[in-house]
């Protein structure tokens, strides 16, 4: 029987970011990690697949975004939705506890090319989850891919903003304001620019 670690995962995740920050991502090894952690290099493969799924461990986003959408009340719009699997992000994932580790993950990724492309994929695997979710609770298709797309890019602005150490506000808050001003966009797009003097006749 497996000897019982106690928070091993967690203890995993934060070694191994340790270690992305202090040598680099590529010259970070999986065994360097579990004995950072002080475990055993099979406790790393009881947990991850391999040390690209430390930072990228997407399955639980994945069901909180899901989750959040499929069980707003049915009058929501699906813009509505949307914010509120953004609300149940910040209250989960970007919380003031996890600032810093988030900011290092971001700070690791930004230096890694091959790691740039992955979140790029996570980004729009969630989005297409999103989208899959609202088109469950009866949203047309495409109404849902851009409801999806536009939460998305809600979050990336409200992640940017969040991240400034001078800025103390809530995720929910700050990804709120940032999918109203992306809608306002949205709508400002498909008003018509007025003709211009040369172009009157």
């Amino acid at each position: 029987m497996a000897r019982w670690e106690p928070n091993a995962a967690e203890r995993l995740a934060r070694a191994a970011l340790d270690l992305f920050s202090e040598q680099g991502y590529d010259d970070t090894t999986v065994m360097d990690i579990a004995q950072r952690a002080g475990l055993a290099k099979s406790s790393f493969f009881r947990h991850f697949s391999d040390k690209r799924e430390v930072l990228f461990g997407g399955a639980a986003m994945d069901g909180l975004l899901t989750e959040a959408i499929a069980t707003a009340p049915p009058s929501f719009t699906a813009l509505e939705a949307v914010g509120r699997a953004l609300d149940a992000a910040g209250r989960e994932v970007f919380t003031s506890a996890r600032r810093e580790t988030v900011l290092r993950r971001r700070a690791v990724i930004a230096a890694n090319p091959e790691l740039q492309e992955r979140e790029a994929l996570k980004s729009l695997s969630l989005t297409a989850s999103m989208t899959k979710a609202l088109e469950r609770r009866g949203v047309p298709g495409l109404t849902a891919r851009v409801a999806a797309e536009l939460g998305a890019l809600a979050s990336a602005v409200a992640i940017e903003h969040w991240s400034q150490t001078a800025n103390r506000s809530e995720f929910g808050v700050l990804a709120r304001q940032a999918l109203h001003d992306v809608q306002d966009s949205m709508e400002s797009c498909s008003v018509r620019a007025p003709t211009p003097p040369s172009a009157r006749t």
